[in-house]
């Protein structure tokens, strides 16, 4: 049998991210990786914003919804007070 090809094609780690990314640097320039870099960086961290700004929706309409039964609550024992009197 021949060589076993990876699932995936190959996931670079390690010392071949570090050869790499003195390939980049070599073949662009250090400024130009480094934006790069970070507008990646920032890219792949705000994908996720869209999702936990939904959640952030849901739980605060969560917390209007439990105020409301609070209030209806206090309401409630302020009638009962008034009527034992």
């Amino acid at each position: 049998m021949g060589p076993t090809l990876p699932a995936f094609g190959g996931v670079p780690a390690g010392p071949e991210l570090v050869i790499l990314l003195i390939v980049f640097v070599l073949l662009f320039g250090v400024p130009l990786v480094v934006i790069a870099g970070v507008v990646l960086f920032l890219k792949l961290r705000s994908d996720g914003d869209e999702g936990d700004a939904d959640r952030i929706a849901e739980l605060e309409a969560e917390v209007e919804r439990l105020r409301e039964k609070v209030d209806e609550g206090r309401h409630g024992e302020d009638a009962s007070d008034d009527d034992r009197s």
